[in-house]
């Protein structure tokens, strides 16, 4: 089974298209998108829009290839936006929304989960506690929510935290594969202590929640995104945890993709510029 996996595109039209011809040139059987696929620039409400309109039609060229596309929302899209997607994502038999779902194809289960550890930015909508002794960063201002309304303040968002599940708690919620030596699991937040989550600061922000959860259960592998910067900072784009392999591409300016054999299990991360295309 052939695989694309990119993450973070945060709305870059010319990367969607630019997947596209990968997974036609490759002739890949499923593309996975890991989450932040919105613009995060501008107004944030304008994300529906960008969702009914470009993203149906990107879906709709994956859709009548006969391409498997797995994907979900991210922490830099709006919660509001959620059923928007999910009923753009009905409209077409091949494209799969995986956030806390999994799919079965051919013998393989991938499970997704876009829940990420709590940082210092203002919008919280699928922000969560890494464990009950979770210690917050210092945060940038008051936390925000997104609803129908526009944003809603939190006075207090660590009491309101904690009233919340905490990301150990949402991976024991997600479904259980029934062969775990066979499943693929799809979390934008990347694990802790495995060079995959190593801000430009220096910090690393990886989920310790996830690392453990790896370890445990060790699945056949693991896709990552949310540090787009990582690879570049650690030079490490995939680690090893027990039997489990951990990719992490990155994704800056260039468009940054992984190309995954899950039967040899091998894979290659490619890196494509911005050229112009003049028609």
């Amino acid at each position: 089974m052939k695989i694309i996996f990119v993450t973070d595109l945060h709305g870059a039209e010319w990367k969607y298209d630019r997947l596209f011809s990968a997974a036609r040139d490759l002739k890949a059987d499923i593309v996975i998108n890991a989450g932040d696929m919105l613009p995060k620039h501008g107004d944030l409400f304008q994300q529906g829009e960008f969702i009914s309109s470009f993203l149906r039609d990107h879906f709709s060229r994956f859709d009548s290839a006969g391409i498997y596309y797995l994907s979900y929302l991210g922490n830099d899209d709006l919660m509001i936006f959620d059923k928007v997607f999910e009923e753009t994502c009905n409209q077409f038999s091949y494209i799969i929304p995986l956030a806390q779902r999994i799919f079965v194809l051919d013998g393989y289960e991938f499970i997704g989960m876009n829940w990420v550890v709590d940082y210092p930015f203002r919008l919280k909508d699928r922000c969560r506690m890494d464990t009950k002794d979770y210690v917050f960063q210092k945060q940038f201002g008051t936390g925000l929510l997104s609803t129908a309304e526009g944003w809603k303040d939190l006075d207090d968002w660590f009491a309101y935290a904690h009233s919340l599940p905490t990301i150990e708690e949402e991976l024991i919620k997600l479904p259980h594969p029934e062969n775990t030596q066979n499943s693929i699991y799809v979390i934008h937040m990347p694990p802790s202590g495995s060079g995959l989550d190593k801000c430009y600061n220096g910090s690393e922000v990886g989920s310790k929640a996830i690392y453990e959860f790896i370890m445990k259960h060790q699945p056949k592998l693991t896709l990552h995104g949310h540090i787009h910067e990582s690879p570049v900072m650690t030079g490490k784009w995939y680690a090893k945890n027990g039997k489990t392999i951990c990719i992490q591409p990155g994704q800056l300016d260039d468009f940054t993709y992984v190309t995954i054999d899950l039967d040899a299990m091998e894979f290659d991360r490619f890196r494509e510029k911005y050229r112009e295309i003049l028609t």
